[in-house]
């Protein structure tokens, strides 16, 4: 049977870019004066799997840079060369490299070869400047399957494979089991395999080595169980320490065989020795490697569009659960008992359901949070700083749909906190600060929503120099401003305070932006700065954009939907407290504070119920710090409701941010509440 390879393409794309991702995350946290055995193993393995996975789909550009990267990553985790920052540096500058060849293979975007070929240079001077280390201690590490049982016994037959692939292949199936050499033939290597897997873990494993084509696996009885005594004895044919049969097995590549030998009059300690401690020649199978495959096993990758179209048959199905509920509100309760029984565990179901399907979308902060690293040790370099960065909350989750737009937000707000907040080494000592600055990336729930917060402790920011900028742009900016209203004045467009224009900032592009892309996922963002301490900035969004909790309001015969979120309080206002001002409109007093009144009705053009609003109810919003009073005809009620685009059905109308269905089949509108206080004048 062929198997057509393409097919695996997608899924090769998606783990080379998890690999490339985990690799820089482990460069960028490895300890260069004393690195950990293991992070550099794990380092190694990036690389090898991703040479492996690029080799078996034919990709030899990637190859080629992997297998200069194994060779010097290799040298360094056997202690035959020190690590340096250097090697670091080249290290993500060899994972840009890759991810630009894997994005021109997947993408189709063009590859720059001087680059390429720039890095590979690197990487083979680096590994040919080999200082003279001492012999590293031998480690040899141990598990003991002792008494376990496995369920199925395979035959694993596949052409004869060069050294460094046999190593690797034979290392990755004795995770599965116990593994051991059969007799195999001048051309044909065989392997016996005892687990608790099935063919197609081991198809999975030997893919990425072999092209599946070319391998055999067939079940074969499994031998009786061993005592104590003959397990010790059978384990010396066990998965990392299988050195003479693998020579044995795979014949060495051309001039490996000299180079052997050279190594081995050099460093004798890199063959096995007699050691009553390392006798059992076996593999490692780590509790948490356990654990990790287990929860391999237990996730699938499927396409956001089919959980797009999931999340939509669910919003139908509330929707219609709304329609059974509106349609037996008025039923006998009595006459009707078990109808009414039932459709309130409908509603319970389709509550749970939809909570449960709308976590599906949900992700991880890490998965935003994992880009800033490397982007502030880089950026930091070129500015001459010292930045320590650190993140809090990245376990929080939130919608997939927000979590990407909310990327360049908190990238332009970062790298403003480098540039601008925190301060020069010098500046900061002279102020009696520690000359490494702090930069801290959070996110937390409360309520309903999600609050990223981006805090440095750098100088803060400058009250004077800021209200001089606004007055030369021509912003109203008195004396009389508080703090907090003087820090918006940033988010003005083409605000800017820095005095050099430079590729990182200073051309007041960008702060604008971030508040119009926060203000338009549904949320508000918000400043604290305390000058020679720091500053924070605040963002709060809801954790989704496709159902929200919200108050139905009726104007006229017309029912809106308010989303709750912005909604202070609601109330019946006094005739006295209701205030005319002269060509501004009017004004509503909430205990001792005078709130600007929008009549819905007039903004919609809408034949109102009643026209004073002592007659009516007004609703007290907030957005961004900023409050107003909605004058509708009454409050209906609170419910869930299913978010619905109009744009791309439509239109953009102003004041309107989407639609939904309600429960008696009639279409709702659901008020952009942060237009409608901007747009008070």
């Amino acid at each position: 049977m062929t198997i057509d390879m393409s097919q695996f393409f997608q899924v090769f794309f998606d783990e080379a870019d998890e690999l490339l991702a985990e690799k820089e995350k482990l460069l960028l946290a490895v300890d260069v004066s004393s690195p950990d055995p293991e992070d550099l193993n794990a380092i190694f393995r990036t690389a090898h799997s991703i040479k492996g996975g690029a080799s078996t789909f034919g990709l030899n550009d990637m190859t080629e840079v992997t297998h200069v990267l194994e060779s010097l990553l290799d040298k360094i985790r056997k202690g035959e060369m020190a690590l340096t920052s250097e090697h670091v540096d080249a290290f993500l500058i060899a994972k840009d490299i890759l991810k630009m060849q894997l994005d021109g293979h997947r993408l189709g975007t063009p590859v720059d070869q001087d680059a390429v070929a720039d890095v590979r240079m690197l990487l083979q001077s680096l590994s040919q400047d080999t200082p003279t280390m001492p012999p590293p201690p031998l480690h040899v590490e141990v598990v003991d399957h002792g008494s376990v049982v496995f369920k199925a016994a395979y035959k694993i037959e596949f052409p004869k494979l060069n050294e460094d692939d046999a190593n690797a292949l034979m290392a990755e199936l004795g995770l599965l089991g116990k593994i051991s050499r059969g007799d195999g033939s001048a051309d044909k290597v065989e392997l016996h395999l005892q687990t608790n897997e099935g063919k197609d873990d081991i198809i999975s494993i030997c893919s990425f080595i072999l092209n599946p084509d070319c391998l055999s696996i067939t079940e074969e009885a499994l031998p009786p169980e061993h005592d104590a005594a003959s397990n010790a004895q059978s384990e010396e044919d066990l998965g990392y320490g299988f050195f003479e049969p693998l020579d044995a097995m795979f014949p060495p590549l051309e001039g490996e065989a000299e180079k052997k030998e050279t190594a081995s009059s050099s460093q004798a300690i890199t063959q096995p020795v007699a050691n009553p401690q390392v006798e059992k020649k076996i593999a490692v199978k780590k509790e948490n490697d356990k654990s990790h495959a287990s929860q391999e096993a237990s996730t699938i990758r499927v396409g956001i569009e089919k959980v797009d179209q999931l999340i939509n048959l669910i919003g139908e199905l509330v929707i219609t659960q709304a329609m059974l509920e509106q349609r037996t509100k008025d039923l006998d309760p009595i006459a009707n008992e078990r109808l009414l029984n039932s459709v309130a565990h409908l509603t319970r179901n389709t509550r749970d359901l939809q909570e449960a399907v709308m976590s599906i979308r949900m992700m991880p902060m890490d998965y935003v949070f994992s880009r800033f690293p490397r982007m502030v040790r880089d950026l930091a370099t070129k500015l001459g700083k010292k930045v320590e960065f650190v993140t809090y909350g990245a376990s929080t989750e939130l919608d997939k749909g927000l979590i990407e737009r909310i990327v360049d937000p908190l990238t332009h707000l970062v790298r403003n906190s480098i540039d601008h907040g925190i301060e020069m080494p010098a500046m900061r000592k002279q102020a009696g600060k520690s000359e490494t600055g702090q930069l801290s990336l959070s996110a937390v729930h409360q309520g309903g929503n999600i609050v990223i917060e981006v805090s440095d402790d750098g100088g803060g920011l400058h009250r004077e120099k800021i209200l001089a900028k606004a007055r030369q742009n021509g912003l109203p900016a008195p004396d009389s401003m508080t703090d907090a209203e003087v820090w918006q004045l940033i988010f003005a467009p083409g605000f800017s305070t820095a005095e050099i224009v430079t590729d990182v900032s200073g051309r007041g592009v960008g702060m604008d932006v971030v508040k119009r892309n926060i203000t338009a996922m549904g949320g508000v963002v918000d400043i604290r700065s305390a000058k020679g301490f720091g500053t924070t900035i605040v963002i709060s969004l809801p954790l989704t954009l496709a159902i929200l909790d919200g108050m139905s309001i009726k104007l006229g015969e017309e029912i809106y939907i308010l989303p709750l979120g912005f909604v202070v309080e609601s109330m019946q206002p006094a005739k006295e407290d209701v205030k005319d001002v002269n060509g501004k409109g009017r004004v509503i007093k909430v205990r001792d504070e005078y709130l600007p009144l929008v009549p819905l009705y007039q903004r919609f053009d809408i034949a109102p119920k009643f026209t004073d609003p002592s007659d009516g109810i007004v609703v007290i919003v907030e957005v961004d710090g900023k409050k107003a009073a909605l004058f509708v005809d009454d409050l209906v009620g609170q419910q869930q409701v299913v978010v619905k685009n109009i744009e791309s059905n439509y239109k953009k109308i102003p004041g309107i941010s989407g639609a939904t269905i309600l429960g008696d089949g009639g279409v709702a509108f659901i008020l952009d509440v942060s237009a409608l206080i901007r747009s008070v004048k």
